[in-house]
């Protein structure tokens, strides 16, 4: 099966690097949809059906932490698995978004397959 995904991340380039390691890691692609921030992401998933959100933290606009928020206070979205793909190290930020329903995180920078094996794992739990 195939799964649609929104990489949402400020830097052209990194979503570039992303999209690339999807590729390269075998992972069932779909649709890939692209959003520079925040905004344009929530702006995006009124039009777009997507299976999984890869975003960053740290973002102009709307950064990760609100698109978040935003998302866990749509009864519509808030069943999206969220993905951090960020440099943030902080335990107790991680922590934070835990709580707020993140699945899992990946530190930049990191290899496809690592990629490849936190989607498929976090795709691929029993939903609770």
């Amino acid at each position: 099966m195939a799964y649609n995904i929104l990489i949402v991340d400020d830097s052209q380039t990194m979503r570039k690097v992303i999209l690339k390691a999807l590729t390269l890691s075998g992972f069932e692609l779909g649709r890939c949809i692209e959003a520079a921030n925040g905004q344009e992401a929530l702006k995006a998933l009124n039009t777009e059906w997507v299976d999984l959100i890869l975003t960053d933290l740290n973002m102009p606009v709307m950064n990760g932490f609100d698109l978040i928020r935003n998302l866990k206070a749509d009864e519509n979205l808030q069943g999206i698995p969220v993905i951090l793909i960020t440099t943030e190290g902080s335990e107790v930020r991680l922590q934070e978004l835990f709580g707020l329903g993140v699945k899992d995180y990946i530190q930049k920078p990191f290899h496809p397959e690592t990629l490849r094996d936190v989607l498929t794992r976090v795709l691929e739990a029993p939903i609770v």
